[in-house]
This record gives structure tokens, sequence and C-alpha cells, in this order.
């Protein structure tokens, strides 16, 4: 309650106010005159005005105000005190985000220099430097004056952004996503109206149940449906931040998906299509699937698909180009792959098996007169200089399979691929293999180890799942399209065709070298063998006499769970050697918790910002509407002693 204050209390307040805090609360309890003032009592309420004009109603609003006023401005001095540590995180952790490539070095490899192709081995590559590398991918955004290692270096012709297994999740990944919204609720409802049959006793038992089933069941539903929402909803966009700023920042020559594109090959047309949607207006916006003209069949008289630059420069368009492959989450595997999958597969995401070539120019006549030709040098060895991609289905090698009408088109297309193929004799070609399953590869060698499952009789007994190709599919790999062998008498002496395979399937990623030893006395002896590339190359099997092999990149999943991982794949011609050399990078940003911290933190930010700005101006101008007068007291002055 409220009762009026004494003079002697008024005279211990104005005592006590002697600096600004205090004097504040004197002149709010009316120590200072024309502010009115209350006290409390725990009897009664009453109020009392020291002066006639303390008891007008403005007064009453006045007071109300400059209390509101102080409220708003401690919530901005809150808030101010908040901003100071806020601004700073987000500005930081949003520049990192968005700028993550150049902050962790991420840049395509670049070729070596001269003298450092000369000093190695034909069959090796030479390591390119990171700083240059990374020197080069900033000489594209920025001119640096800064130069490369030297001035041989320049951007390698051929540089492929590998992406694997994205698998967009949907509908079906949400608890009850076709089912009502709170069942139980509408249970209740019918029982507690008597819209059901039952008796007395079983509607009040079943409405229990329902209150029950309400609070324990229902709001947990709705609440993880709400999560999986928001959260297939940042993913999304977490995956198309990461394609879209690693191919700002690289500028990259082609780019490829490396199957696994959706996250299940069991859901129906509608969802396809709904994920699809996303994969186009999201993930890759901007982007488009090869089109099927371009996409050709194998041939001996073939057009070329495009020109690769000497200088490095990407086309107009292929770098907005996206070559999609078939995964199991895509198609199915073997047993369930069937003309439906395959064909809307095809429809919205492009072919599933065709080839593309690029041929890079020679600029120097001298050596352009060294290629092989039919009337000018029929005894060169030497081809143009081109790279052959292959973009192959290999979800149905490996028997049984459910329709065998697509497993003869796969098997096609491989022999096509085998029969158009330059001799191995000869050199200037590359072969870089797009494809799903990786190798085969005994159990140790990388995470995924050999894995065969099998539907039942009754589903027709096809291949129902598996992680890696089998040995006698693998051999044909690498036996077939490369043309390696272990028979030191064949064509080539057995070496081969260079060239790469690139996949996805095994989310962990891994790097390895498969290879032949040629110097086994028996060659029943001499089979297929596999290591991790650091180790084979660390004892010098990369390229050695008497061992032709292939290197085999399974591509990180660029999933959240494995780090938002990006291949980046650099391919470049030397000259002096008339061989293909290539060098593989990664660029990996950080699970998606990072991707939503920093967005979070963005968001209140903005909203504290806001506030800030709408509460100072609040209590500005409170403060300005409720201040009383001034009044000074004028006094004279004499002789240097103040007269009132």
């Amino acid at each position: 309650m409220f009762r009026p204050m004494s003079p002697s209390e008024c005279k211990l307040r104005r005592k006590a106010g002697r600096n600004r805090r205090g004097l504040f609360i004197s002149s709010y309890l009316n120590c200072i005159r024309t502010i009115p003032s209350f006290s409390f009592s725990s009897f009664g309420l009453h109020s009392s005005l020291h002066n006639k004009e303390a008891r007008h109603q403005p007064q009453l609003q006045s007071r109300r105000l400059l209390l509101h006023a102080a409220v708003y401005m401690s919530l901005v001095a809150l808030l101010r005190h908040g901003l100071r540590l806020l601004l700073p995180l987000a500005v930081i952790s949003t520049f990192y985000l968005y700028l993550y490539p150049v902050f962790l070095g991420c840049a395509f490899p670049v070729p070596p220099t001269r003298s450092a192709s000369t000093s190695n081995s034909s069959s090796n590559v030479a390591d390119s430097s990171a700083a240059a590398a990374f020197l080069e991918a900033a000489r594209q955004h920025i001119p640096l004056p800064i130069p490369l290692r030297s001035s041989e270096a320049r951007p390698a012709p051929f540089r492929l952004l590998a992406l694997g297994d994205p698998q967009l999740e949907g509908d079906t990944s949400i608890r009850k996503h076709d089912g009502p919204i709170f069942p139980h609720a509408r249970s209740l409802w019918s029982h507690v109206t008597f819209q059901s049959s039952n008796s007395l006793r079983q509607r009040i038992r079943h409405s229990l149940h329902d209150v029950i089933d309400i609070f324990l069941e229902d709001v947990f539903e709705e609440l993880e449906s709400i999560r999986k929402r928001i959260d297939l909803f940042g993913n999304d966009f977490y995956l198309a931040h990461i394609f879209r700023t690693v191919h700002w920042w690289t500028r990259p020559t082609h780019v490829t998906v490396l199957g696994d594109l959706l996250g299940s090959q069991w859901i129906g047309i509608e969802e396809f299509r709904r994920r699809g949607r996303r994969y186009w207006d999201r993930v890759v916006r901007g982007a488009g699937k090869v089109p099927d003209e371009t996409a050709v069949f194998p041939a001996m008289e073939y057009d070329l698909t495009d020109y690769l630059s000497a200088s490095g420069e990407p086309s107009a368009v292929w770098p907005r180009r996206v070559i999609n492959v078939a995964g199991n989450h895509d198609i199915g595997y073997a047993g369930d792959i069937n003309q439906d999958r395959f064909g809307r597969f095809e429809r919205l995401f492009g072919k599933a098996n065709y080839e593309l070539r690029f041929e890079l120019p020679i600029q120097d006549p001298k050596l352009n007169a060294t290629i092989v030709d039919d009337e000018q040098n029929p005894e060169s060895d030497r081809l143009p200089p081109e790279i052959r991609v292959i973009v192959l289905n290999d979800m149905n090698l490996d028997t049984p399979a459910k329709d065998t009408s697509l497993q003869d088109d796969t098997y096609a297309f491989i022999n096509a691929v085998i029969e158009t193929s330059a001799a191995v004799e000869y050199s200037g070609h590359f072969t870089v293999v797009l494809t799903h399953i990786p190798l085969y590869k005994p159990e140790g060698v990388c995470v995924d180890a050999p894995f065969f499952d099998f539907h039942g009789d009754h589903d027709g007994g096809g291949v129902k799942e598996q992680n890696l190709l089998s040995a006698d599919a693998s051999k044909g790999f690498l036996e077939g399209i490369f043309g390696m062998s272990g028979n030191t008498e064949a064509p080539g002496n057995g070496r081969g065709r260079r060239g790469v395979i690139l996949n996805g399937h095994d989310h962990e990623g891994c790097d390895t070298y498969h290879y032949i030893n040629q110097t086994k006395p028996d060659q029943q002896d001499r089979s297929w063998e596999v290591e991790t590339w650091p180790t084979a190359k660390g004892r010098g099997a990369v390229g050695a006499a008497g061992a032709p092999g292939l290197r085999e990149i399974t591509v990180r999943s660029m999933m959240g769970d494995f780090g938002g991982n990006a291949g980046l794949l650099s391919a470049w011609f030397d000259e002096t050697t008339w061989t293909w050399q290539f060098e593989y990078a990664t660029c990996a940003l950080g699970t998606q918790h990072f991707w939503w911290f920093v967005h979070i933190i963005d968001l209140i930010a903005v909203v504290a910002l806001v506030a800030y700005g709408v509460l100072s101006v609040i209590a500005t101008s409170s403060a300005t509407v409720t201040a009383p007068p001034v009044q000074v007291e004028k006094k004279a002055v004499q002789n240097g002693e103040a007269k009132s």
C-alpha cells in the first residue's frame, strides 16, 4: 500500500541523493518538485502529491512513461552487451562458412614444371605444390602480382569436381508422413461425442487411453516430424552450399555426382519427382543434366564432345552441366532394377551409360607433325591428346539380375567401349570411368568389405545388396576397358591404357591402387592385387616395371555425417612423354551442425540488432517526453559571494 512521505523522509532521501543514481531516486520519490512520489505501507494504499501541479493527470502518465523508459533502457543495455559478444562471433563464423575453400586452401592441383615432369617416371604423377595451386585458384578471382613457382605452371585443362552420394531424403523418412495429425485426438473426440458404437464403459476406457497417447505418442511424433522436415530443408541447402561455394572458388571445367543422388529406390514416382526437383532447384541450382544428344554410345567414327582449353579456361557450357551417375538408391541393385526405375532416372537425370570425348588442341606445329596420320605420318604411335569420359551403370554387372535385358544393355555398352578404344600401343588418350560401386578389394583395405546379399526365390533371387563388385566384374574393368594384363606378351606388354576410376557408394571414401605383378614366374600366380594409394606410392609400386596398375578413387560422401566432402581431380597433358598426368585433392566443409550453428547465430544476431534498434528509439522517445523541465536558480553575485 502507499502512504504520503513525511518531510523528514524526504530530507533523508535528499541527503542520500548525492550521486546521479541517488538524485534519480530522490527525484522519483518526490524530493524534487513536480515529481509525484509513493511510499509503500503494509496497511493501506495512499497517494499524496506535494504540490498542486502533481495532482494533474499528465503527471501520472509521465511517471508511468518514465518507469517504462527505465525498463527500455535496461533492455537496451542488456542487448548492447550481448551484441558485443554475438556480432563478432556471427561475422567471423559467417565469413568462414561462406569462404571455407579459401581458408582451407582448397584448389585443383596444378601441373608441375617441365623440369619436375622430366625428372619423374612417365607413370608417376608429380606432386603439385599446394601453395601454387592455391595461388592459381586465387588468381582466377583476384589479379595477383605474386608469381607461381615457375612461369610454366598453369591451370590444368581438365578439372573435375567430383561429389559423392548426396542421398536426398524425403517424406518417407518422416514419421507418419501420410497419416493424420494427432490421430488419438480424433479418436478421443469420437468417443466423447458419442460417435463410436462402444459401450459407455469402453468409451471411458478408450478415452483415457487416448488422452495418455496424445501426450506420450502424438505430441512426440509431431515434434519429431517437424524436426525432420526442418532437417530435410536445411540439408538441401547444406549440400547446395558445398556445391555452390566449391564451384565458385575452384572453377571446375566439369562436374559429376557419383550416384545415390536420392535416398531410396523404393519411393513412388511422385516422391521421386519431388526429390528430383529439390536436387535441381536447390542442391545444384543453375545446373542441368547432360543432353541426350550429347551423351552418345561409343562408336569407331565419333564426333568430339568439346575441346579443352590449353590455358585452363572453362567452357561456357560444361561447368553448368552435371554428369549424373546412377546409384543403388536411384535405380536399385541388380535384383531391383526394372524398366520403370531405370526409365524415370534417365528422364530426370540423364542417361546411365554413355561416353564423352574432349580433345586438347596442340598449339606447336612441330608437335602436331608428330601425331599419327595415315598419309603423312603412318608410323607414329602418338594420338591427338584426348580425354574419354565413360559414364557406366555398374549396378547390374553382377548376377543374378531382375531384368536381364537391362543387364544385356550394360554388357553391350562395355563391349562397345572396349571395341572403340585406341590400341594399347598408342599414347595420348586418357580414360576417366565414372561409376558407383567400387571395384573388388579384400577386407581391410577400405572401410567396406566384400559383401553380397540376395533376394529370396519368391522375389527372383537377384542381388539385393552389395558393397563391392565381384572379383570377376572388377577384372573386366581392368583388363577390358583399360587393356592391362599379367601377360608380358600381350599387346603393349600388358601395360594397358592410362586412366583413372572414380566412384562412390563407400561413404567413408578410399584411395587405392590396383596392379598385377608380371614378374612372378608362373603366369597362373599373377593375379590382381590392391593397396591403398599412399602405401603403393610410398614403396614404389606405382609405375614400377613389370607391374601395370591403375588408381581407383572412391570419393567420400558429401553428406554432413561424413564431413561435406568434395573431390578435385586435375588432369594435364605432358607433351614430352605424350601422356596424361593427373592428381587428386579434397575439400571438406565439416558436419552439417556447423552450418546450422552459423545460420542460427546469424538469425539471433539479426533479431537482436532489430530489437536493439527498436528499443533504443522507444527508450529515447520516452525519455524525451517524460523529462521534467530543468529549473535554474539565478543568484546575484557580489564581491565573489552569491546572494539570494
